[in-house]
């Protein structure tokens, strides 16, 4: 099923191997970034749920959007799904995100941690576009 060029069967995909390895990674690396992000494991504990089903969503529309500039940029191959990944994840996620982290007062502990999660993420988007093609 494809529209404009967007592969829909692949966007999902996409958004389901970014989610599964955002589980992965958080799941090994909880203790450190729950140290870095300063929360309180004895705190009050959030809606788990309500965060996953956002954390799937959005995953879903940044698999869409970098389907639409992957598809925008040339020909549709794993090459460049990862190479278009690397410059967004690079351009636009790791400095908008460094800049927040800073600001709200974390540590560069953070910045590398989610950092490194977000280019897992986005190369596993990118591969995944590229393989389904056009």
């Amino acid at each position: 099923m494809q529209f404009a060029g967007m592969n829909y069967l692949a966007i999902l995909v996409a958004a389901i191997v970014a989610f599964v390895i955002g589980a992965i990674f958080y799941s090994a690396l909880s203790k450190p970034w729950m140290k870095a992000a300063k929360i309180d494991p004895a705190g009050p504990k959030p809606v788990l749920a309500g965060l996953l089903a956002t954390s799937f969503i959005l995953e879903l529309v940044l698999a869409f959007v970098t389907a639409g500039i992957i598809g925008h940029l040339g020909q549709v191959t794993v090459v460049n799904g990862v190479i278009s990944a690397l410059f967004i994840w690079a351009g636009i996620i790791m400095t908008t995100m460094t800049i927040n982290n800073r600001y709200q007062g974390f540590g560069w502990e953070l910045v590398v941690i989610d950092g490194l999660h977000w280019l897992l993420v986005m190369i596993g988007i990118g591969a995944t576009i590229g393989l389904f093609g056009a």
